[in-house]
């Protein structure tokens, strides 16, 4: 079809484009999310996203809602760094003439007929119902998009047919949001003055209910202090210069399209320090259609310009017009969705690979060197990059979209040199990277109540094996020598500053540590942090000869008598050092199955693998407690690795189970908890597609096969469609064969 329409006039094409997009998405049930008036009470929004910024979704599709912007960062006095809330955009509110849309109350009642349906194939949120309230009714429909095509573009339509004459008012704010109150000095606080501030404040950090977030009085946003703000009744105009707190410029501005022949009674502008909008009057008929569009700009320093250019863009994107630009935007999402994960013989998994996907590709960029934040463009986590960037997120994008994984590889060589003074500051050499970076300037803001997690320093280890990871996956070798090579070397630097020798065992340890398991504090011989560190120096190794450099011969040394605790007994790894006990309840329950996580997968022999994993199992149940996401994606990888491809399956299905929140498949941390849109559990789900169940490890040999390939058995195929490695792309396919056995394909297309 898409040759036939190269042929065709630009503007029928389009036409034809934008029904084929509403009928793929019809025909294809996993790519579709609806909610209905039924989950009124327990709507966990979603949000539409293109990388550069977002809006969360709400009920009624016209709600005034908070969106954010990659590494638009506030930075107010003894605080951490957390995203600054954007200027509302999204927002258009209706009054039949007795009373507002967006003020009224949600109930059946009132919004009859009721849907909300997220398109994932063609990343847009449509809402209908019929507005029946103070004895009117209005028919309503509400379609949004931010764009994928246009990257500093959304737009959302506003279709009423009201089942009455008379006038109507009509009005298309931006909300200037208030601060935050209260606001805690967040970078000064202990653990305990953080929860008695918390308390004091009428708030508290427990699991809430459905859809209340549990850490909101931590996470919440920060500000946009507006400078400018201006609009144009004649021209249909709005727009703002503004900055967040002591951070970059921001700006937006808003082009309205009214139906045409519509009698409008007045037009007027509202200016005030929470509201920038305009506000209309117009009389309206019986059972006639009337579309009113919003169409939005947005930049910030650094990735585009001020409020003067946003309002060029807009008023080009109103000449456009809805059609073309959704048309655009869809067709983009298609040609993502060309790389895509298939499962043939069980819809409810294949439905949450694709809404994992969605979340995914929704806070890509490309060609930048901005990280994901841990929670998406949300506050979640403060918008900080974590270790899930480099260990969860960027493998699980690497091989489907290489361009869209590059960022997060490319911010830590951005951020090269605040890690290098970061290590100095610790009494170390080479580049020691925090636990939670700021993804603007990649300095550390973790927590102060939290600060004991910077002994959590494997995340430099992460770092190097990331980086690595995208040279073998890639063969790019002038990328290593420019950039990665300079993060690796500084990493294996680090970490020889970092080892202690035992000349007693002539071994290294590392010492003073947090595990993963994050309870278990300060410990000795972590076997997670000392493989991960172990295998950063060889991979240092192997990056000096590609690009001609001269290794540290300590390098090599120290890796090869590097200890990873083992209890000979037993014949298993140990968590970490034996003098310390291993007692403690945690999420949890042990690290062991870490392990044997794809970008680390220590090799051992399978009879120690088959008792790590079981030893796993059962500290799972005596010292766990609401087990995070990743722990199922490990127990799935594990099951795979160990050739039992039931229990990869049913650890998958478990992963859908109290993790999805509805209606739009909101991964949280955990099962018990309303932390949401964590983007490592949705990297996690992935991997375990991609690197689990195919068993395929990408290393300097190629794609290889690290063990057989694993295929639940009531499952007909699963497909890795458009994978790409080294300049090529296949489709992999993993199926039954005669014997029942599954075996792997890969086709070059």
């Amino acid at each position: 079809m898409n040759s036939f329409i190269r042929h065709l006039p630009r503007a029928l094409a389009l036409s034809l484009l934008l029904v084929a997009t509403r009928v793929g998405a019809a025909t294809d049930p996993s790519f579709v999310l609806t909610g209905t008036s039924d989950q009124f009470d327990g709507y966990f929004p979603s949000y539409l996203a293109n990388g550069y910024f977002s809006t969360m979704t709400s009920v009624r599709g016209t709600g005034p809602t908070m969106g954010y912007m990659v590494a638009t960062m506030d930075y107010a006095k003894d605080d951490i760094a957390r995203p600054a809330a954007l200027p509302g955009w999204n927002e258009i509110d209706y009054n039949p003439g007795g009373g507002w849309l967006n003020s009224t109350r949600v109930a059946k009642e009132i919004f009859t007929h009721y849907a909300q349906t997220l398109d994932m194939y063609g990343a847009t949120l449509n809402t209908t119902y019929r507005f029946v309230y103070a004895n009117k009714s209005t028919d309503v429909e509400v379609t949004t998009f931010v764009s994928q095509d246009a990257n500093h573009l959304a737009a959302t339509r506003l279709t009423i047919t009201p089942q009455f004459d008379g006038s109507v008012e009509l009005t298309f704010p931006i909300r200037l949001w208030s601060e935050h109150q209260p606001r805690f000095p967040i970078a000064k606080m202990t653990g305990d003055e953080m929860i008695a501030a918390v308390i004091a404040s009428g708030q508290n950090l427990d699991n809430k209910p459905v859809p209340t977030p549990d850490r909101a009085a931590v996470w919440y946003p920060g500000v946009v202090r507006i400078q400018s703000t201006g609009g144009d009744t004649k021209t249909l105009t709005l727009w703002l210069d503004g900055r967040a707190e002591q951070g970059v410029a921001v700006a937006q501005a808003v082009a309205v399209e009214l139906p045409k022949g519509l009698d409008v009674e007045d037009v007027q502008l509202e200016q005030t320090p929470y509201k920038l909008s305009l506000n209309l009057k117009a009389k309206v008929r019986k059972g006639q259609s009337y579309r009113f569009t919003k169409y939005i700009a947005a930049s910030r320093e650094g990735w585009g310009s001020d409020a003067k250019a946003d309002r060029v863009l807009a008023e080009q994107a109103r000449t456009t017009g809805f059609d073309t630009l959704l048309a655009r935007h869809q067709a983009a999402w298609h040609t993502l969705w060309e790389s895509d994960i298939r499962v043939a013989g069980d819809a409810n998994v294949q439905k949450a690979v694709h809404s994992d996907l969605y979340y995914l590709l929704s806070n890509t960029t490309t060609g930048t060197s901005w990280p994901m934040g841990a929670c998406a463009l949300t506050p979640g986590y403060a918008g900080h990059a974590f270790w899930d960037s480099d260990s969860w997120v960027f493998p699980a994008l690497l091989l489907l979209h290489p361009e869209r994984a590059k960022p997060i590889v490319m911010f830590r060589h951005r951020t090269l040199g605040p890690a290098q003074a970061r290590a100095a500051q610790f009494g170390a050499k080479g580049a020691m990277y925090p636990w939670e970076a700021d993804p603007e300037t990649g300095k550390d803001f973790t927590p102060h109540f939290a600060y004991e997690v910077y002994r959590e320093i494997h995340v430099n280890a992460d770092i190097a094996i990331a980086q690595w990871q995208y040279y073998n996956a890639t063969g790019d070798d002038a990328w290593l020598k420019q950039y990665g090579w300079p993060v690796i070397e500084q990493i294996a630097t680090f970490w020889a500053s970092r080892v202690s020798y035992d000349k007693a065992h002539d071994r290294y340890e590392i010492h003073h540590v947090t595990s993963p398991d994050e309870a278990y504090n300060d410990v000795p011989n972590d076997s997670f942090t000392n493989a991960a560190a172990q295998k950063a120096l060889r991979i240092a190794v192997k990056a000096a000869a590609k690009v001609g450099a001269k290794a540290d011969p300590q390098w090599s040394v120290i890796a090869d008598k590097m200890t990873i605790p083992f209890d000979e007994t037993a014949q298993r790894h140990l968590d970490f050092d034996a003098s310390v006990p291993h007692d403690k309840i945690t999420w949890m329950g042990s690290s062991l199955a870490w392990l044997m996580y794809p970008n680390l997968d220590l090799p051992m022999s399978p009879q120690v693998r088959r008792n790590d994993f079981d030893f796993q199992l059962h500290e799972l149940k005596e010292h766990g407690d609401d087990p995070n996401e990743m722990m199922m994606v490990m127990l799935a990888v594990g099951s795979a690795e160990l050739g039992d491809a039931q229990g990869a399956g049913d650890w998958i299905r478990r992963n859908l189970s109290g993790f999805l929140k509805p209606p739009f498949n909101v991964r949280t941390e955990t099962v018990a908890n309303n932390a949401g849109y964590i983007l490592a559990t949705s990297a996690g789900f992935v991997q375990s597609f991609v690197y689990g169940l195919s068993g395929l490890r990408i290393d300097e040999n190629g794609l290889a096969q690290a063990y057989p390939p694993a295929l639940p058995q009531a499952w007909t195929s699963l497909e890795l469609k458009g994978v790409h490695f080294r300049g090529k792309r296949y489709d992999i396919t993993i199926d039954h064969g005669a014997d029942g056995k599954a075996r792997l394909a890969r086709k070059e297309l």
